[in-house]
């Protein structure tokens, strides 16, 4: 499988980690950084790693910042992307099996890399479950849709 990783200055020992532990498990990993701990805007990355994505150049994103939420925001951002925060294997398993999330965003800061490799690993092992896509078809109709405007 095609795998975009991206994160933060936070975040780089986690992400040097999944992509080795990806790479290891056969997956072509892509990088889209940071590679320093240099302080860094997450959108730089996530939003690039995210239209890899709906490009179709990856299938799969993994995404870590401090707490997870910034990436999450930016990838959800995205058309097309649907991106879960997880902080637990259970939560990573749903994120496929209920949302069919393409996306995974992970916290630094939350979780330490072990759980992190695990979580990853539930998550790509995890199958969609067909009885939740008309929950997705409704996520689907709402894309675009403007808030509406203060009187």
């Amino acid at each position: 499988m095609n795998i975009a990783v991206a994160g933060d200055h936070s975040a780089v020992g986690h992400t040097r980690a999944i992509i080795a532990h990806l790479k290891q498990a056969g997956h072509q990993v892509e990088d889209f950084g940071t590679t320093t701990e240099t302080s860094c805007d997450y959108p730089d990355y996530a939003g690039p790693a995210c239209k890899s994505l709906t490009t179709g150049r990856n299938e799969r994103v993994v995404l870590v910042c401090g707490t997870g939420i910034g990436v999450s925001i930016v990838a959800n951002k995205v058309q097309g992307i649907r991106c879960a925060l997880v902080h637990d294997e259970g939560t990573a398993r749903l994120a496929r099996e209920h949302n069919n999330a393409q996306a995974l965003a992970l916290g630094a800061r939350i979780v330490d890399v072990p759980t992190a490799l695990r979580m990853v690993d539930t998550w790509l092992g995890a199958t969609f479950e067909a009885r939740h896509q008309r929950r997705l078809d409704k996520i689907a109709a709402r894309e675009g849709c403007a808030l509406p405007t203060k009187p």
